[in-house]
């Protein structure tokens, strides 16, 4: 979401129906003293596929489906610095017949506003062809459940 000036526009931590709970780590930061850019695209990964999982809908080793990862993008409103734990509210924004896009938000501690926010698109596949399939019908649901409003 971007302003007129091309801003993007924090969401609130009420946009995000599901959260992710994850501890920064020492080797999180970088020589500047707070958490690295890279590792916020590690963030987003991890608190998508860990909703995946815990719904049954992904098995990472056996999964006749996959999803890769087409594109990515992040903004940033505030450091994080380890030892600070990070909330990562994750939405679905639009789901197709085999691509999602999530929107991710990075939230410090008990911050309302996001240290960052983002989004990606997965693609779902055939793990053996690599081509795009529908997204099985167990999976859309898990997904529906996260979507956010049109």
């Amino acid at each position: 979401m971007k302003q007129n000036n091309s801003k993007p526009i924090p969401r609130q931590q009420g946009d995000y129906p599901h959260f992710q709970p994850i501890q920064t780590r020492w080797m999180d930061n970088d020589v500047y003293g707070h958490v690295n850019n890279v590792v916020y695209y590690s963030w987003f990964d991890t608190a998508v596929n860990q909703y995946l999982l815990e719904r049954g809908v992904l098995n990472i080793a056996a999964s006749e489906v996959i999803g890769l990862v087409i594109e990515t993008q992040c903004n940033y409103f505030a450091p994080v610095s380890f030892p600070d734990a990070v909330r990562v509210g994750v939405r679905v924004a639009h789901i197709g017949h085999s691509s999602v896009r999530y929107e991710v938000g990075i939230f410090r501690g008990d911050d309302s506003a996001p240290a960052a926010q983002g989004h990606f698109v997965h693609v779902y596949v055939d793990r053996t062809t690599r081509r795009p399939v529908d997204i099985p019908a167990a999976m859309r649901e898990a997904l529906l459940r996260i979507k956010a409003p049109d």
